[in-house]
């Protein structure tokens, strides 16, 4: 019954039994018999052949499902004989929003590369909610991420800790009262803002200032919340974004003040018209995870990459 499903793949992907036809480099009709050969086999068929573009009917569906399951047992074991033959060949396949796709992620991949220059490499940047359904769903390999993925489906291990902070337009009067709370930005990238010696700023300072946040799904987004409700602050917010960077752009530009992790702070060129204060308090501070798939296979690649990241930090 899934002799040929490649066939059907192909056609699932293009909706277009002529796109399919000329990525497989065979004949339309050919194409079409093979497609109507498994319909019969099933007794129902799988794509409605009435609509433009193709659409896939509902025993089409749990067929093309079928198909991904059986595609994803065969990459599997693809990766386990990858394995014996001393990383020689295969692919690893990672995932990270746009902070960790930018900054991150680069360096490790190229380290990585020179030592097993013959794995190849591929990079997916999308937001949190997303990288997990496509690490549940077998098509990425490890996904990085400082949020805590909920469910037993996952397997984590620390990469790193980091710290929020607040990065604040240079033009907001309140700085000048707050000089003494200011860290430098090559005391963020050493470490050293982290030591007792540097105080933490007062929050309720800012109080009457507008706030750039992430959407409330972000992990970021909620403890910026906790610490502001601490200090009795429901902020004036005036943009919500997916991606941290984006709002730490907003912040450069004088809008508003955003919550900042030391992670982007340390990598990105520094803007010389924002200001950094330090946070106290559980929710300033957090762990960065790599995320893998529970029962999958971890395959030699995955855990390479893995120890690498760990001795690289």
């Amino acid at each position: 019954m899934f002799q040929g499903m490649e066939y059907v793949y192909a056609v699932y992907k293009e909706r277009s039994f002529s796109k399919a036809a000329k990525n497989l480099f065979i004949s339309q009709p050919s194409l079409s018999a093979t497609i109507k050969r498994i319909e019969e086999k099933i007794g129902y068929p799988i794509f409605d052949r009435s609509t433009k573009p193709l659409q896939v009917t509902e025993p089409g569906w749990k067929y093309i499902h079928a198909i991904e399951k059986i595609m994803s047992v065969q990459n599997q074991f693809t990766e386990y004989i990858n394995d014996w033959g001393g990383l020689q060949t295969g692919n690893l396949i990672l995932g990270g929003s746009s902070l960790f796709s930018s900054w991150v992620l680069p360096p490790l991949m190229a380290g990585f590369s020179r030592k097993y220059p013959f794995i190849k490499l591929e990079l997916i940047e999308e937001n949190t909610t997303e990288l997990a359904s496509l690490l549940q769903n077998g098509k990425i390999d490890l996904m990085i991420d400082n949020g805590i993925i909920k469910g037993d489906s996952f397997l984590s291990s620390v990469y790193q800790e980091e710290h929020l902070l607040l990065a604040v337009p240079d033009s907001f009067s309140i700085n000048q009262a707050l000089t003494d709370f200011q860290i430098s930005p090559e005391y963020i990238q050493n470490g050293s803002f982290l030591n007792p010696e540097f105080p933490s700023v007062p929050v309720d300072s800012f109080a009457r200032e507008p706030f750039i946040m992430l959407k409330p799904e972000n992990d970021t987004r909620k403890r910026g919340e906790s610490i502001l409700k601490e200090h009795n602050i429901s902020p004036v917010v005036l943009f919500e974004l997916d991606q941290q960077m984006t709002s730490y752009n907003i912040t450069c530009s004088g809008m508003g003040i955003s919550f900042i992790s030391d992670t982007l702070i340390s990598r990105v060129p520094y803007h010389q018209n924002v200001i950094f204060y330090k946070l106290n308090g559980p929710h300033s501070h957090r762990s960065i995870y790599f995320y893998r798939k529970k029962g999958r296979y971890f395959s030699h690649a995955m855990e390479e990459f893995l120890h690498m990241a760990q001795v690289s930090f």
